[in-house]
């Protein structure tokens, strides 16, 4: 693996709040066109990874460069630029409940500072519909919808600047299983139509099972494995073997058909 096939790299990186250390010299690479899960237990850093790699938080030490910059050391033309080339869906949805499912996704085309009031609408609409969204819905308030809609309108948002490395943050938190197994399939949809990378921070083992190329293992403050699902569940190592082998993780992977002959 050469670096200009790492989307992101992220080499010898620690974590450190205070005393406790949460991660201890991570090194990783992000492929273009993966779509790669963070995965580990209540605690390992799943989502504290994922904001560094977005240059929301600064590890202790070590380096993370995406698109082959690094956030510590690229002046503020190139980090805004970096930033355009990525979406972001965080947990819950993080919708600004003051404003309309409309006003959310125009939000970041408006920041531009370079597209008419006729040009963004015609954009809101065209990403609204791409999540199932109809424009019935565009003038309603955040607190008027669902868990699973205002899902829709946050990735509707994530995606509204066509970004090549989509970030999501417990993309199936809070939905009820069939509302679940639905986003899976729209964000795998959505994957292949608009040809993104995709790092998502999961523990939701249907959804790992159903997106994920490879899958990153977060355990006692270190990556234990990164390897595609098929390949870690046969690694000898007790945190896998309970978190994916146990009766929850056998049910979940059950569902997938690729997967049937290994559990």
């Amino acid at each position: 693996m050469t670096n200009q096939q790492c989307i992101i790299e992220v080499e010898g990186l620690w974590t450190r709040f205070g005393e406790n250390v949460i991660h201890r010299d991570i090194d990783l690479c992000v492929r273009c066109g993966e779509v790669f899960a963070l995965v580990g237990g209540s605690g390992s850093g799943k989502t504290v990874l994922l904001r560094q790699m977005l240059g929301l938080e600064k590890p202790a030490r070590g380096t993370i460069r995406v698109f082959g910059q690094s956030w510590q050391t690229a002046d503020p033309g190139t980090v805004r630029q970096m930033r355009s080339r990525c979406g972001v869906l965080f947990q819950e949805g993080a919708l600004f409940s003051a404003l309309s499912v409309y006003d959310n996704v125009a939000l970041p085309l408006r920041e531009l500072g370079t597209l008419d009031e006729t040009t963004i609408h015609d954009l809101v609409m065209v990403k609204l519909d791409s999540v199932g969204i109809a424009p019935g819905h565009a003038c309603k308030f955040p607190e008027e919808l669902s868990g699973g809609m205002i899902k829709r309108v946050a990735l509707a948002r994530a995606i509204a600047l066509d970004p090549e490395l989509l970030f999501l943050d417990e993309p199936t938190a809070g939905l009820d299983p069939d509302r679940s197994e639905s986003f899976a399939k729209l964000i795998k949809s959505l994957r292949a139509e608009l040809h993104l990378t995709v790092v998502m921070a999961t523990h939701d083992l249907h959804t790992i099972a159903e997106l994920s190329d490879r899958v990153a293992m977060l355990a006692d403050q270190h990556l234990v494995a990164v390897a595609p699902l098929e390949e870690l569940i046969k690694q000898d190592h007790p945190f896998i073997r309970s978190f994916f082998l146990g009766e929850r993780g056998r049910s979940a992977l059950s569902g997938a058909e690729s997967l049937r002959a290994e559990v």
